[in-house]
């Protein structure tokens, strides 16, 4: 009877554990508006990120929807914020600044720029050090598309 008990409460914890499931918060919206063009300069990597998350939001057929065009400016600066007695660095700071705009018809209505940024421990191992950097950008940036998504929603209602 322990037995069947316990198969049974593994069975239940799979079905529990796989019937959760993470989805981005923007991916499966309709949204009453879509993006024409994305203009992009600066970094390549961040803007592939911010690039990647605004294409959920396609050009549609529906001609009711509202159409913009940004253009985004993106930089990353990544800095030294302590060292240790030898002068080696203890922790570096990575800085993500994205300027964009947002129009219509070639009509800026709104200019914007969002800057995040992280702390982080040096790592004697550089592989494991630039794993780590690559990880902080795509969750910055992604912070940062989701912000920026915000944004054109935000100008929708008003």
């Amino acid at each position: 009877m322990n037995n069947i008990l316990k198969k049974i409460l593994v069975i239940f914890f799979i079905f529990a554990a796989n019937s959760c499931s993470y989805k981005p918060i923007f991916l499966d919206k309709n949204y009453d508006f879509e993006i024409n063009e994305v203009f992009f300069n600066g970094e390549k990597d961040i803007n592939r990120i911010i690039d990647s998350k605004l294409k959920f939001i396609k050009k549609s057929e529906d001609r009711k929807k509202k159409s913009y065009t940004i253009e985004l400016t993106s930089t990353k600066k990544r800095e030294i914020v302590s060292n240790d007695s030898k002068g080696d660095p203890l922790k570096f700071e990575m800085n993500i600044l994205v300027e964009y705009k947002i129009m219509n018809n070639e009509k800026i209505l709104l200019k914007n720029e969002v800057e995040k940024n992280n702390i982080y421990n040096n790592d004697s191992d550089q592989f494991k050090l630039e794993q780590t950097e690559e990880i902080i950008i795509e969750n910055l940036t992604g912070s940062i598309s989701d912000i920026i998504i915000s944004s054109i929603i935000n100008l929708d209602d008003n």
